[in-house]
């Protein structure tokens, strides 16, 4: 059972540091409001999908593991 308690440990350290991230992040004044995100309003009904944000971020990521890898 000790291999398990670990994992779980080490699970909750991942989402802590995840949600600080999100918290974080929701500060930056223009992350998530981008030209490239898509943010349709019909009626009572709101679509938002950050596709430039995504990407974006998506490549910071790859970039700062690459450089973790050497």
């Amino acid at each position: 059972m000790a291999p398990l308690g670990k994992g779980l440990v080490v699970l909750g350290l991942v989402l802590l540091a995840a949600g600080a991230l999100l918290w974080a992040l929701g500060r930056v004044p223009y992350l998530g409001k981008l030209p490239g995100d898509i943010h349709i309003r019909r009626g009572n009904a709101s679509f938002y999908f950050p596709l430039a944000t995504c990407i974006i971020l998506s490549l910071v990521v790859s970039a700062i593991l690459s450089l973790m890898r050497r």
